[in-house]
C-alpha cells in the first residue's frame, strides 16, 4: 500500500480536469424510457460535458428510439442511438456495439437507470490513469425516492436523504477521493459492475470488449475485468466522487449463480487476456457507416440508422 507520505513523491500528480482528450459516455438500455430520459437530462447538466453519448440498446421498444430522437433535438454534445434485436439478455454484445461505434479516447460505461452527479464526467477523467480501469459505485435508491426523481419532485439523493442505501456512496469529497486512490492505487477486479467505469478504448480494443457468448445474467462485466488483470490493466477503485444514483427496480434477475459462470472460470484459469467472439465483429461496420448524430438526423435517416437495423 502506498503511503500519504509517498504519495508525492511517485506518479500520484493530480490531472487537470481536461487532462483526457475525449470522453464518450454509453449508456445501455432495455424498455425503460422514463428513466432513461432521466440519465440523459442528467447528462446535460455535466460540468464537463461527454463529446459524444450512446445508447446502448439491447432491444427496446420504438418508443424508446422517438424519446432519444426527441431529446437529441436539444441535446448539446453527439447523441446516437446502438439498438440490436431483442433476443433475450445480450448486454455483452450491446455494450460491444456502442464501443465500436464511438471514436472517443476514453469511454464511460453506465446504466439506463443510473442518474448521475453533474461532476460526474468530471471526476472520472480527473481519475483516469494509463494500464487500469476506473470502477466507481453507486448509491441505491428505493421505491418512493425513486418515484419523485422520475416525477422531477426530488433531485439527485444525498447521504442523509430517507429511502436510500448504501449511503457513504452519495459523499462527494475530491480531496477525500484523491488520498483514497493514492492509497489504493491499484487493484485485482472487485465489487466490478458495469453501471459505473471508466475504460481507455484502446485497452478495450486490445481485449476485444465483452465477451459475446455470455448471453442472459450475469458474469460479462466480471469476466472482462479478469482479462484485463491478466493482460496488466488493472482495477482502481474510484470512491467519493463519480456519484450515481441507481433507480430502484425490480431486477430481472437473483443474485447467485449464472450460465456464464463456465466462461468466466475458464478466463481465470487460462488466463485469458482477449475473448474470440467480440468487440472487433462490429468494428467494419460502424467504420463504414456511422451511427447518426440525431441531433441532425432526418425522421428517415433516423429509421434506416445500423440503430435499428443491427440484428
Amino acid at each position: 500500500m502506498t503511503s500519504l507520505a509517498s504519495w508525492r513523491s511517485r506518479d500520484h500528480a493530480l490531472p487537470r480536469a481536461g487532462d483526457v482528450a475525449s470522453i464518450g459516455l454509453l449508456v445501455t438500455t432495455y424498455n425503460w424510457k422514463d428513466a432513461l430520459a432521466l440519465v440523459l437530462e442528467s447528462v446535460m447538466r455535466q460540468t464537463r460535458l461527454p463529446d459524444e453519448v450512446i445508447v446502448a440498446d439491447d432491444g427496446s421498444g420504438r418508443d424508446t428510439a422517438d424519446l432519444i430522437a426527441g431529446i437529441a433535438r436539444g441535446f448539446p454534445v453527439p447523441l446516437r442511438h446502438a439498438w440490436q434485436e431483442d433476443r433475450g439478455f445480450r448486454a455483452a454484445r450491446s455494450r460491444n456495439q456502442a464501443i465500436a461505434a464511438c471514436r472517443a479516447d476514453y469511454l464511460l460505461l453506465v446504466d439506463g437507470d443510473m442518474v448521475l452527479d453533474r461532476r460526474f464526467v468530471a471526476d472520472h477523467a480527473r481519475a483516469a490513469r494509463p494500464g487500469t480501469f476506473v470502477q466507481g459505485s453507486r448509491v441505491l435508491t428505493g421505491p418512493r425516492f425513486r418515484d419523485c426523481m422520475l416525477a422531477r419532485r426530488a433531485g439527485p439523493p444525498n447521504a442523509l436523504s430517507p429511502d436510500v442505501t448504501r449511503r457513504r456512496n452519495a459523499i462527494h469529497a475530491r480531496l477525500l477521493s484523491d488520498v483514497y486512490r493514492a492509497l489504493n492505487p491499484r487493484s485485482t477486479p472487485h465489487a466490478i459492475k458495469t453501471c459505473n467505469q471508466g475504460w481507455r478504448r484502446d485497452d478495450l480494443l486490445r481485449l476485444n470488449g465483452f465477451d459475446e457468448r455470455m448471453e442472459g445474467w450475469g458474469r460479462e462485466d466480471v469476466e472482462l475485468a479478469w482479462r484485463a488483470f491478466h493482460a496488466g490493466i488493472a482495477c482502481r477503485q474510484l470512491r467519493y466522487a463519480g456519484l450515481a444514483y441507481h433507480l430502484h427496480h425490480t431486477e430481472r434477475h437473483q443474485d447467485g449463480d449464472s450460465a456464464n459462470d463456465v466462461y468466466l472460470a475458464e478466463t481465470r484459469a487460462q488466463r485469458l487476456t482477449r475473448c474470440a467472439r467480440g468487440l472487433d465483429a462490429h468494428l467494419a461496420q460502424f467504420a463504414a457507416r456511422p451511427l447518426h448524430d440525431l441531433r441532425y438526423a432526418t425522421a428517415v435517416e433516423a429509421a434506416h440508422s445500423p440503430a435499428v437495423t443491427a440484428a
